[in-house]
């Protein structure tokens, strides 16, 4: 992770925070506060954040980097079971994309091998 992206986040948990210990916050029936317990980089563009809440359990979120557009910065939720289940099934199906798009990568050049360079193409669209 870059160092100006880890400072981001360091603010950034800080505010989740500050969101999560509201008392007037949506589900916080408890009134619990929340702290940063710790950071722990998962990625370049992915983290971890442990909270210790005042009634001594700990809260896990889960934070992500977009790295352009409008929605450029960090987001986070906490994950269920259910979300978790989910990423597990994610990760076969993200696996195959990745072995399915594998050679796309190498229809510009497959098209041009037996071409003169008149009749080559640059992009895929071309063919």
């Amino acid at each position: 992770m870059n160092k100006q992206i880890a400072k981001e986040l360091n603010v950034f948990s800080k505010t989740i925070a500050e969101r999560f210990s509201r008392t007037d916050r949506e589900g916080n029936v408890s009134n619990e506060s929340f702290l940063v317990d710790e950071v722990i980089p998962t990625s370049d563009h992915t983290a971890v954040i442990n909270f210790k809440k005042s009634s001594g359990k700990i809260g896990v979120a889960f934070c992500y980097y977009i790295t352009r557009g409008m929605s450029k910065g960090w987001k986070y939720f906490f994950p269920t079971d259910s979300h978790l289940n989910g990423f597990q099934a994610f990760l076969y199906y993200k696996l195959e994309a990745e072995r399915r798009n594998y050679d796309k990568n190498f229809l510009v050049d497959q098209y041009n091998r037996n071409r003169e360079n008149k009749d080559q193409i640059k992009f895929e669209h071309e063919i």
